[in-house]
């Protein structure tokens, strides 16, 4: 059974940091890419982040690059989201998800339809 369970979430100050972790279970790590995306209420969710866990291909959202880094343990099967210089527009529900490929795309690696399996979702709070 493949599950995803998310960690690390919580209440920051704007300018504060965040390390966000997504576990992962039930299938072959390295041979997926695994997104991060967020949903603020009343809108829609949306790409952070994502990496090839094969190649290490990384990819960002523009309104976090140069602010957030993602990266994977292959040995611990876990994905981190390193988030500095935290927005009060960051906030939102932080889900990490596998992606049906190994190696993602700047075409397709923001679309959330096609990610087979989710994590229940961390909530993360910026305070201006």
């Amino acid at each position: 059974e493949v599950q995803l369970v998310e960690s690390g979430g919580g209440l920051v100050q704007a300018g504060g940091s965040l390390r966000l972790s997504c576990a992962a279970s039930g299938f072959t790590f390295e041979d997926y890419a695994i997104g991060w995306f967020r949903q603020a209420p009343g809108k829609e969710r949306e790409g952070v982040s994502c990496i090839g866990n094969s190649d290490a291909t990384t990819y960002y959202a523009d309104s976090v690059k140069g602010r957030f880094t993602i990266s994977s343990d292959n040995a611990k099967n876990t994905v981190y989201l390193q988030m500095n210089s935290l927005k009060p527009e960051d906030t939102a529900v932080y889900y990490c998800a596998v992606a049906p490929w190994g190696q993602p795309t700047s075409s397709t690696w923001y679309d959330y339809d096609p990610y087979d399996y989710w994590g229940q979702g961390t909530q993360v709070t910026v305070s201006s």
